[in-house]
């Protein structure tokens, strides 16, 4: 295989755009984006979480967290208290982020079915899930 079409890395590189885009667009309207939405929802799911475990429940590294933390926080969406450990703060959705999330979620299923209809229907999206799981 010699042709970069046939490329498995670029081909997941520029379908993530696309979907990506396509989501970021769903969410538009909320002045959120797919990422944002992401971490707003895992942040709701363990409720009051240290910057640390906000990285690792987003799969990225602490800084990162940090930084998206705080373009959230700058928002309205995040707060930030002191945890029992002075050196870590603790972040949980503030009531803006609570209501920015729940419509979020309408809009999620709306992208979920947009994204399942250009799949072809149900049963090609669960296969395709289970493809990416392998990864």
């Amino acid at each position: 295989m010699t042709n970069l079409n046939e490329c498995y890395c670029i081909n997941l590189r520029t379908a993530a755009r696309r979907v990506s885009g396509s989501y970021n667009a769903t969410f538009k309207p909320l002045g959120i984006n797919v990422a944002q939405y992401s971490m707003l929802r895992r942040i709701n799911r363990y409720h009051k979480l240290s910057i640390t475990k906000v990285g690792e429940v987003c799969e990225l590294d602490r800084s990162t967290a940090g930084r998206n933390l705080k373009v959230l926080e700058k928002m309205g969406l995040v707060t930030f208290t002191s945890a029992k450990d002075r050196r870590e703060m603790s972040v949980s959705l503030s009531v803006k982020g609570l209501d920015i999330l729940e419509k979020g979620n309408i809009l999620w299923v709306q992208a979920q079915k947009n994204m399942e209809d250009k799949l072809g229907g149900e049963e090609n999206a669960n296969h395709l899930l289970a493809l990416l799981k392998t990864l």
